[in-house]
This record gives structure tokens, C-alpha cells and sequence, in this order.
């Protein structure tokens, strides 16, 4: 369409939608600077001695970089046991999670029983229970098993599925055809096999998706193990930045440098899957698998 032929209605249109995308971008920026506001804060102090740390008022920027400080918080304890003693339970916790609700959401999803729609309303009813109502009944269970000062109570939960787990997964299921699942069946496969072997592969943005809230909530854990957990040696890294908060002077420099490092694995971990995490929040691409 010509300069002279364009009616005065597509000019207010053209700056009306232009100022909409303005405003938007301008709330986005406003909105990522105040929550990465934080993030630098924590990162800046990490880098900086206690004197500069406790000088008034406070710098936004170190005015030296002491990435010594890393190293010497590391030092201070045994974080590299706490750091294996985190990833085997955030790893196992992980594996237990994307196994069991993938399984228990491919028999909502695709396995008709009596009582199917009835169950499921249930098990997604406990969403509505508070975490902190079940807490004590659960250390009584597991303190009569023997389980104290294990890692069974941090782990064994894991593998009996969690109702927003088996929510997400069975949403996602529901887009794949029927059809291959009927077809499996005429070629003699079981519901373990047909779980196996093509709900897995189809379902896999999903499960990652699964995995990277599962890891994220074990890995960033603290109740758990400041409930189980009595022996210094399985102590893992949340439990770990407590040894900087003294009673009478906080370490904020070691404090914030391992701060820092127990979160690079989780960013990383999220930005290296991002791609599946999108497409596994996206309930109707299961048949892109």
C-alpha cells in the first residue's frame, strides 16, 4: 500500500500497536532488572572483603575482585562431600520421580479402569494438603523404620509420584494418538512396553521438564535434611551455607560465594534444557516427541 493511498485510520494504527510493544518491552526490562537486582547483589558481595562489606553506604560494584573468596569458603568445610552427598540424593530423587509418574500417568492417560476419573480427582486433591500438615506424621513413620539420619526419607518419597508430576505427564500424554498404542497392542506388546518404548521417547520434553523441577527441588532442599540428617559427613549443601551464620558475625562473604556456586548447577542445568522445558509445558506437542 502507497504513502498516498494509506488511510489516516492505518498511521494511528501502525503508532498504536508500536507504542503497545513499547510499553511492554519497558515493563519486561523494568521487571527483569528488579528480580535480577537481587542475583547481583549476591554476586557482587560474594567478591568483596568484610570491611568493604560493612562500609555505609554499601557499593553496588566491588571496588576489588576477590574471587579468592570461593575458594576459601570452599575450604572452610567439607563442601565437596556435602556437594556428592546433594547430587546422589537430587540424581536418585530425580530418576525415582520421572520413572514412577511417568508410569502412573500413562495409566490415567491411556488405560480405561472403573474408578479411573474418581482416582485421579483424589490424588490431585492432595495438592491442597500444606506440606507442613504431613511432617510430623512422616518423621514418626520413618524414625519407627529406622530411616533417621538416612537418606531413604529425602529419596524413597520420590518414588511413590507426586500428584502435579502425574497432572503435567498425563496432560501430555493424552495428546498422543490412541493409535499407537493400538497398534503395539495388535503387534503383542504389554502396557510396561508400550510405557517403555513409546511413551517414553514421545513424552520426553515432559519428562525433562519433570526432572528439572525434581532436581531443582532436591537440590535446593533444607527441611528435609535439617530434619533427617544428623551426621556431619551426609549433610548436604543447604545444610552447608548454615556454617557461615554464626551467632554474633555472619560470614557474608563466604556465605554469598557458595551461595552463588550451590545455584550455578541449577541455572545451568535450566538454560542447557530450556528447549524441552518449553515444549514440556506445552500440553498439546506430545506428538512431536
Amino acid at each position: 500500500m502507497s504513502e498516498a493511498v494509506k488511510p489516516k485510520w492505518y498511521k494511528t494504527t501502525t503508532f498504536t500497536s508500536s507504542l503497545k510493544k513499547w510499553v511492554v518491552s519497558l515493563i519486561l526490562i523494568a521487571g527483569s532488572i528488579l528480580f535480577l537486582l537481587p542475583l547481583w547483589w549476591m554476586i557482587s558481595t560474594s567478591l568483596k572483603s568484610p570491611q568493604e562489606i560493612a562500609q555505609y553506604p554499601p557499593s553496588f560494584w566491588p571496588d576489588e575482585f576477590l574471587f579468592s573468596n570461593y575458594l576459601e569458603a570452599w575450604q572452610t568445610a567439607p563442601f565437596t562431600r556435602w556437594a556428592l552427598n546433594t547430587l546422589f540424593v537430587a540424581v536418585v530423587g530425580t530418576i525415582g520421580a520421572v520413572l514412577v509418574n511417568s508410569l502412573v500417568a500413562y495409566g490415567f492417560a491411556k488405560i480405561r479402569f472403573k474408578g479411573r476419573n474418581v482416582l485421579f480427582v483424589i490424588i490431585l486433591a492432595t495438592m491442597l494438603i500444606p506440606g507442613f500438615v504431613t511432617m510430623v506424621p512422616q518423621y514418626m513413620l520413618f524414625s519407627k523404620l529406622g530411616w533417621v539420619n538416612t537418606y531413604l526419607p529425602l529419596i524413597v518419597p520420590a518414588f511413590f509420584g507426586s500428584a502435579f508430576f502425574i497432572f503435567l505427564l498425563r496432560q501430555f500424554m493424552m495428546t498422543i494418538p490412541n493409535e499407537l498404542m493400538e497398534a503395539a497392542i495388535l503387534d503383542g506388546a504389554g502396557h510396561l512396553q508400550i510405557w517403555w518404548h513409546i511413551m517414553i521417547p514421545l513424552t520426553k520434553p515432559a519428562l525433562i521438564t519433570v526432572a528439572i523441577f525434581s532436581f531443582n527441588g532436591a537440590w535446593n532442599d533444607l527441611l528435609g535434611p535439617l530434619l533427617y540428617l544428623n551426621d556431619e559427613n551426609l549433610y548436604t549443601l543447604q545444610i552447608g551455607l548454615q556454617t557461615f551464620k554464626g551467632s554474633v558475625q555472619t560470614q557474608w562473604h563466604y556465605l554469598m560465594a557458595m551461595s552463588v556456586t550451590v545455584l550455578m548447577p541449577v541455572v545451568a542445568l535450566f538454560f542447557f534444557f530450556q528447549r524441552y522445558f518449553i515444549e514440556g509445558s506445552n500440553l498439546s506437542s506430545g506428538t512431536k516427541g
